[in-house]
């Protein structure tokens, strides 16, 4: 099993150290690296999940296909691949970075903070998912037109509908260079 930390950044988007995974997540979360990822199916629909009610950030929530932290000195196309293995037994073959510059910071009703720089990307896949329990609860493929209509969407998958209005097969690929520093880690 991978002992999982994330990476810390200051405002800059400068890595500044790192955390357990287990331990960052609280009413006075750091600043960390994270992702967000959309599979989009051939028909041009959107891959959400609800997440495992045991989760200790917003579980039971509807979002976007798969989220997660890029692991100390790991490229984030490389999470993305790693956990949408782990999270759903997808593999893809492409990962398009579309939000370089996405952040947000939100608190539960219970008190625990999400505040990550947390770049987006999508990728294109079709077939039936193997969710993993302990991640994702359920899924369902829906109509971008239609992904406002989920009842309680997380709060970043929110945000993020705001700065990716079009359908996904129109959203531009980013220029990796306006990822924060932390996240511009190549092999």
């Amino acid at each position: 099993m991978i002992d999982e930390r994330v990476v810390l950044v200051d405002e800059g988007g400068r890595a500044i150290g790192t955390e357990a995974k287990a331990a960052v997540h609280h009413a006075a979360t750091p600043l960390h690296l994270a992702f967000s990822c959309y599979v989009i199916d051939a028909a041009g629909r959107v891959l959400l999940t609800r997440r495992a009610l045991d989760k200790p950030t917003w579980p039971g929530v509807w979002t976007n296909s798969c989220c997660g932290h890029p692991l100390p000195g790991e490229p984030v196309e490389h999470a993305v691949r790693r956990r949408l293995a782990d999270e759903l037994s997808i593999v893809v073959d492409t990962v398009d970075l579309v939000l370089p510059e996405f952040r947000y910071r939100a608190e539960m009703p219970t008190g625990m903070v999400e505040n990550e720089i947390c770049p987006v990307y999508r990728t294109w896949w079709t077939g039936d998912p193997t969710p993993n329990p302990a991640e994702v609860a359920e899924y369902r493929w829906a109509d971008w037109h239609d992904v406002r209509q989920f009842p309680d969407l997380s709060p970043w998958c929110l945000l993020q509908l705001d700065e990716l209005p079009a359908p996904p097969a129109d959203w531009p690929i980013a220029d990796p260079t306006r990822l924060p520093p932390a996240a511009q880690i190549q092999l």
